[in-house]
């Protein structure tokens, strides 16, 4: 392609690590205010406390090794970008759809919390119709560009952390909180008090513990708009696995130790309002703080379509999407691949909720987190391949975890899909998770993988990586 191409796929750099720490951070904190909870049914207090701290391990594992990576290859591909240049086109185009798959299906899951979260304030107005326009709102502000999504996604990442805060503060000082309240769920067949689904209950909450820090490796997309992505995108990734650590316990053990304890919030739509109408009974003060909930919820909705705007942008630039999808506006955002993941993830959460799936929410979390957890295996593999493969390629940042950091991670990604596969409630999202990866793999292997662009970044990375010494022409030969 000629260079007019590239011109007219161009992306702006305007983060520094403040706004790439909300970003991070922003994306995920919807995972305090409701996902997790679903957990509690399935392995208790006790086995999703499990869950969580076994999740945890994995996305430590994961941020160190994408940080590596997104110093080494800084390209708005992420995943792919890695995967591509480890393992080859086809791969890296697997993992990228993977990663298209869990961007489009997360905010299609957290505009359905949004929708229970509003039918509080507004109760006549129709889900459908919630899902709709906070779709148009925040799909409009990310195409009006990425300066404001990144400012934006930093105010709305700090009102939810205020009302985090005033939760925490709220359930310790009023007396609200009771242990015993941790342990009201009847133990099932083959379970204890403590561990009411037993071992296997703490195997089918680990998807659900993954929501608490589900989509942190979206950092990695803004590199082409990084303004100093060597320094600034590890720093973030670090600031922000942190953060999250922190939060997710508190919000495990002090939402579910209030009110009606495990056993009300196993089924909770909205567990974190349940938690302050407990704290604070019913009155203007609990409905103002319901209200600043939303912004957790906003602040993932938000800065998660940003992320589903760059990797589809990414892999139309190289042409494994169709390539009229990654022409940019005049603002330089990718406004044709932020409608196209829009129309997925409406249409998605739509044909779910006329199918009649019990729990819409939980049935799109569940494949969101199926196909991330892919992705993880993939990149997993990808540093442990590069690390072996490439030792001389350039690495300002180094992991302290290095291969068996990368490998302990890869294990526990395979363990959550077997996981995933288990929860039988939601097998029809799981369905619709592998017939989207069939459509996109044919249409790969009929179409697109004899349209590449070889000037595209990520592409162009992975070329030179490739390349022969002792061969004079394309790498192919």
């Amino acid at each position: 392609m000629g260079s007019a191409y590239l011109e007219e796929r161009r992306l702006e750099k305007s983060a520094g690590w403040a706004l790439l720490w909300a970003l991070g951070v922003g994306a995920v904190i919807s995972g305090d205010f409701f996902g997790w909870n679903y957990g509690l049914g399935h392995g208790g207090f006790l086995g999703l406390l499990y869950a969580t701290l076994a999740m945890a391990a994995m996305y430590v594992c994961m941020v160190f090794s994408i940080a590596e990576l997104s110093a080494a290859l800084p390209h708005a591909g992420g995943f792919y970008s890695f995967v591509r240049s480890a393992l080859g086109p086809t791969w890296g185009y697997l993992c990228g759809v993977t990663d298209t798959i869990e961007y489009v299906l997360t905010p299609a899951a957290i505009v359905v919390s949004i929708g229970a979260y509003m039918k509080v304030l507004l109760p006549s107005v129709p889900h459908y119709v919630c899902w709709a326009a906070f779709y148009a709102v925040f799909v409009a502000i990310n195409v009006r560009g990425a300066a404001l999504t990144l400012k934006l996604g930093l105010v709305v990442t700090f009102l939810a952390l205020f009302a985090l805060c005033a939760f925490y503060a709220g359930a310790v000082w009023s007396g609200a909180f009771r242990w015993d309240a941790l342990w009201n769920i009847p133990p099932g067949e083959g379970g204890t008090s403590t561990l009411p689904g037993g071992w296997l209950g703490v195997f089918a909450a680990l998807p659900f513990a993954t929501w608490f820090y589900l989509a942190i490796e979206q950092l990695p997309l803004a590199a082409e708009e990084t303004r100093d992505v060597v320094r600034d995108m590890p720093r973030a990734l670090v600031l922000g696995i942190a953060t999250l650590l922190a939060l997710s316990l508190l919000t495990l053990v002090l939402n579910t130790g209030v009110g009606g304890g495990a056993e009300a919030l196993k089924s909770s739509a909205k567990p974190l309002a349940d938690g302050f109408v407990a704290v604070l009974g019913e009155g203007a003060t609990t409905m103002l703080l319901t209200l600043a909930s939303l912004a957790g919820l906003v602040a993932s909705f938000h800065t998660i379509i940003y992320a589903y705007g760059r990797v589809i942008f990414a892999l139309s630039r190289a042409g494994y999407f169709p390539r009229w999808l990654s022409v940019t506006s005049r603002r330089r955002t990718p406004h044709r691949a932020l409608l196209a993941g829009t129309a997925l993830g409406l249409g998605f959460a739509l044909a779910i909720d006329r199918a009649g799936e019990g729990a819409v929410g939980a049935a799109l979390l569940n494949a969101s987190v199926a196909a991330a957890v892919i992705s993880y295996f993939l990149v997993l593999l990808s540093y442990i391949r590069l690390r072996v493969a490439r030792p001389d390629l350039p690495r300002p940042y180094r992991s302290p975890l290095g291969v068996w950091g990368a490998t302990v991670g890869a294990v526990l990604a395979a363990v959550v899909l077997a996981a995933c596969l288990r929860v039988r409630d939601y097998r029809l999202a799981m369905q619709g998770v592998a017939v989207l990866l069939a459509v996109a793999l044919a249409y790969y292997l009929v179409h697109s993988r004899h349209r590449l662009v070889a000037q595209a970044p990520e592409e162009a990375a992975a070329l030179e990586g490739g390349r022969n010494p002792e061969c004079p022409g394309p790498p192919a030969c």
